[in-house]
């Protein structure tokens, strides 16, 4: 039997992470109709408050990423940590649509650095043949948090209300910051890794970037890997926004009924979040191309997606929905570990700041998506007609990805040496 590393160690702790933040970033999604209720809101200004979490989680993929490059990931995550503590209780108290967005502010602020920073810590804790799937183990763990929170946060309603189950889910989040803080470390070392594990570590990401940030050549790289990124994002945080609240106001189901379709629905993200990452990995070992790897099973997602959103427009029956927005979400999905190993495989040496770039891209469809949403369903009253959005941009998105080349590192040096 394989041993149970210190790398593996470390990406367990992350996988932690990753769902731990997104019980706390979709929570709100779960409990949106009694607080839309309690506080007296239209689905426009629910909108409005689902997308605050996204101006400074787009912001702070930059600031964050760069954190993480320079000050490492333990000090960045657990200051990142302490924040989503705090703005998860601060939701629990909100009494008004100005607090909740207060609160939301404060949780994207906290979350904005934490996934660019993970990123950073991959680069040098996990070998490099196993990126793809560790960018996608972890954003299962974060899709398996989008599948519990809808029961989970149903429970918690039951014994503490609503405003009592945000605070149980800081004190959970903040277990997680003492645990990484104290057991992980910036630099790989043996021990604790094993002389075998330093071996497998990938040497060209290991030191860090001790020189400034090419901010404006690293970006222009980046750029269609940022647009690939909205287009995805785009749906995803529809999906993790407006699912119970399709299911509640569209199907009419009780908060438990919902909470359990909606479950169904992001198990298939788990899968898919797996299978991207273990795919793309594979047909890296077989082919060394990295160009197959990364784009093909991302523009099978894109493709996918589209395909499975069809139903939802044209049948209005709950069963019909519920397995075609899951199988939607595990096709979406397949694209997450791809994507998340571009920025590593062009630039490794500046991956927080470079999956930073790449998430700024979702981090603003977050801004647009939830508010556009809720105004076409206050406006229209229809349901599945603001799906049209996401099925346009999956396809824009499968396109743009034949620009993306992550079979081209990024050698600022040279750029820069380069004749005008």
């Amino acid at each position: 039997m394989r041993k149970f590393g210190a790398s593996n160690r470390i990406l367990l702790l992350l996988c932690l992470m990753y769902m731990i933040l997104y019980v706390d970033r979709v929570n709100i999604s779960t409990a949106a109709p009694l607080i839309r209720a309690n506080l007296g809101l239209s689905n426009t200004q629910l909108g409005l408050a689902f997308s605050a979490f996204a101006y400074p989680y787009a912001l702070f993929q930059l600031i964050g990423g760069y954190f993480g490059d320079k000050f490492g990931a333990r000090r960045t995550l657990c200051i990142s940590g302490v924040i989503v503590c705090v703005s998860t209780a601060g939701t629990g108290l909100v009494n008004s649509l100005l607090s909740l967005v207060i609160a939301r502010v404060a949780l994207g602020i906290g979350e904005g650095a934490t996934f660019p920073t993970a990123t950073r810590a991959m680069s040098t804790w996990i070998p490099e043949r196993n990126w793809a799937f560790a960018q996608g183990i972890t954003h299962s763990f974060a899709r398996i948090g989008n599948a519990m929170t809808p029961p989970l946060i149903a429970l918690l309603i039951q014994f503490v209300s609503w405003r009592g189950s945000f605070v149980v889910l800081a004190l959970a989040s903040l277990s997680w910051v003492v645990a990484w803080t104290w057991i992980f470390r910036d630099v790989p070392t043996s021990p604790p890794l094993s002389a075998e594990e330093f071996a497998t570590l990938p040497a060209r990401g290991r030191g860090g970037a001790k020189e400034p940030v090419p901010w404006l050549k690293l970006f222009r790289r980046m750029l269609p890997v940022t647009a690939v990124d909205f287009c995805y994002g785009w749906t995803l945080w529809l999906f993790v926004s407006w699912i119970p609240s399709f299911f509640y106001q569209n199907y009419h189901q009780d908060l438990l009924q919902t909470a359990f379709y909606s479950a169904a629905v992001f198990l298939g993200g788990v899968i898919g979040d797996t299978l991207g990452g273990v795919v793309s990995d594979r047909i890296l070992v077989r082919t060394g191309n990295r160009v197959t790897a990364r784009r093909n099973v991302i523009v099978t997602g894109m493709l996918g997606g589209f395909v499975f959103l069809l139903p939802v427009m044209l049948v209005h029956d709950i069963n019909v929905a519920a397995l075609s927005l899951a199988a939607a979400f595990f096709s979406v999905e397949l694209v997450v570990g791809p994507i998340w190993a571009v920025p590593m495989d062009i630039a490794p040496k500046y991956s927080g700041s470079a999956s930073g770039m790449m998430n700024f891209g979702f981090g603003t469809a977050g801004i647009i998506s939830p508010v556009v949403f809720g105004y076409l369903v206050d406006r229209t009253g229809s349901w599945t007609l603001p799906f049209a959005g996401s099925v346009g941009l999956l396809l824009l998105g499968a396109a743009l990805a034949f620009r993306m080349h992550p079979d081209k590192p990024f050698e600022p040096a040279q750029l820069a040496s380069a004749p005008a």
